[in-house]
């Protein structure tokens, strides 16, 4: 069993940033395939990043890419979602996800393939 916390959400302005940080606790991040999605008021859950468990390989969603990155200490635990030029369209909250079954250099979109979820955390994106 692992424990995700999200941390870093919080009110920012059109075109401002924010870092989003994903704690583990039970387990150790390197074991997983790691994700990022968001779910808008009246929307589904929706893929926004994805790190392989070695690190070495990443995968961001085409409504957030050039804008959004994602990595991680694997050492250390957290992984991070650094969020630059955010709009309103990206308010939402944002859940932090680990993939126990992928292989080494899985960056897997679906929600069916993580295992464990944190419990999300709100970004709202208004002047």
């Amino acid at each position: 069993q692992v424990w995700l916390q999200e941390i870093g959400g919080g009110l920012v302005q059109p075109g401002g940033s924010l870092r989003l940080s994903c704690a583990a606790s039970g387990g150790t991040i390197s074991l997983y395939s790691m994700g990022w999605f968001r779910q808008a008021p009246g929307k589904g859950r929706e893929f926004v990043a994805a790190i392989s468990r070695s690190g070495g390989y990443t995968n961001i969603a085409d409504s957030v890419d050039g804008r959004f990155t994602i990595s991680a200490d694997m050492i250390g635990n957290p992984i991070y979602l650094q969020m630059d030029s955010l709009s309103p369209e990206d308010t939402a909250v944002y859940y932090c996800a680990a993939a126990r079954r992928t292989n080494p250099s899985s960056t897997t979109t679906n929600p069916a393939d993580y295992d464990y979820w944190g419990r999300g955390t709100q970004v709202t994106v208004a002047s």
